[in-house]
């Protein structure tokens, strides 16, 4: 399905699209233009803030003797966990902050505190989803490869397991997320000469080194108390999983976000790429601080438009393209946390199911069928030259 095949965009003249293209650019050069040591000193307070939290945490749990305690202590840690993998880890792999020229924080050297590989993960994120964001058969977050989240993706028996595999996801998100960067490796490299056996061996190091943080040293450190601890962060690391899981699905798969096939890719122009970030993609309602605990991906449209521009200038920018929308008729979609997430739990539901059971439902992902192999014939290829682990460029 190309953008033009979208009947409700359809007032859309490829001089319109082009035009848009055109302001969504003015926006990221004026904010570009206008980073600065305000924006320095915001990552680096969030670093150090999320890093005082993560040792606050800590020691209430082992010092604290009550229940009271520690559960106090477990969510402040969930709190930090979740503050690292996404305001911190997520968005300084996109490179947001790499205009700095800060080694410490620089998408190159950064190393999240979870199982996934931060170097892999960029490949199977910055490229294969931010480049071929929502493209049936293309992007692999499409349902990360349990769920099938659109009826194009043809319906099979195993798929009546979905609701569990649902569940299971949320709960171990961070391992999904570390298995789906080993899988776009071995996608990627040759196994021959030896690139996927050294991408494994790195994967099996790193689920070493976090297993043995969390689940050894550190209870080790509590001495008697090692139970108390133990279960605070194994604990801690499922709810940030779970916090994980429900941001990333609500910003990719409530009512209103589309997906597409692979024939969007043909002769598909910058602003044409534009317009299918906004067209697959949803915000959901937050606060101050929920939206720092969710890294700024309430912001998720503005998000997909610019994703290596520092996620603190989100909010600047979504006063400007959402005004963008209205001149040009486009949907925004956005609603509350929880009314996003029930539309994404009545879509995994529903599309668990064969489609001559549910064809009165009219889920919001459909597409029409396209090979997987059209994908090569992309046209438009918005990474930058050299690494395909870049960042994007124009984001």
């Amino acid at each position: 399905m190309a953008i033009a095949d979208v009947a409700a965009y359809a007032h859309l003249s490829d001089a319109d699209v082009e035009a848009l293209g055109d302001e969504l650019d003015a926006i990221r050069s004026d904010i570009e233009e206008s980073l600065g040591e305000r924006d320095a000193a915001y990552i680096r307070r969030t670093i150090k803030f999320q890093r005082s939290l993560d040792v606050v945490s800590r020691v209430i749990i082992a010092c604290t003797q009550s229940k009271g305690g520690w559960l106090l202590g477990t969510t402040l840690l969930a709190l930090a966990k979740s503050v690292e993998n996404m305001e911190i880890g997520h968005n300084v792999g996109h490179g947001q902050w790499d205009w700095m020229n800060d080694p410490e924080i620089h998408s190159s050297t950064w190393e999240w505190d979870m199982v996934g590989v931060s170097s892999q993960w960029r490949y199977s994120h910055n490229y294969r989803h931010h480049v071929f964001s929502n493209i049936v058969g293309v992007d692999d977050d499409l349902g990360f490869g349990v769920i099938r989240m659109t009826r194009d993706e043809p319906w099979e028996p195993v798929n009546l397991l979905q609701p569990l595999r649902n569940l299971l996801l949320a709960c171990v998100f961070e391992w999904g997320i570390g298995l789906h960067g080993i899988h776009s490796a071995r996608d990627r490299l040759v196994s021959g000469d030896g690139e996927f056996a050294r991408a494994k061996g790195a994967f099996i190091r790193k689920i070493a080194r976090q297993s043995l943080k969390d689940y050894v040293l550190i209870p080790a450190i509590s001495r008697s108390r090692w139970r108390r601890t133990l279960t605070a962060n194994a604990t801690a690391n499922l709810l940030r999983n779970v916090w994980a899981y429900v941001v990333i699905f609500c910003g990719h798969f409530p009512d209103g976000a589309l997906t597409f096939t692979a024939d969007v890719l043909e002769d598909e122009t910058r602003a044409h790429w534009y317009l299918r970030q906004m067209l697959g993609a949803a915000n959901f309602k937050a606060g101050p601080l929920l939206a720092f605990a969710s890294g700024n991906l309430c912001y998720q449209i503005e998000h997909h438009l610019f994703p290596s521009l520092p996620s603190n200038r989100y909010p600047q920018i979504a006063g400007r393209v959402r005004e963008l929308c209205d001149k040009y008729d486009v949907p925004y979609t956005t609603g509350s946390l929880v009314r996003q997430y029930l539309q994404v739990l009545r879509t995994i539901h529903t599309l668990a199911l064969p489609d001559r059971v549910t064809l009165t439902y009219p889920t919001p992902n459909g597409a029409a069928s396209c090979p997987e192999e059209e994908a090569e014939g992309v046209s438009f290829d918005p990474r930058p030259a050299g690494s395909v682990d870049a960042p994007l460029a124009f984001g």
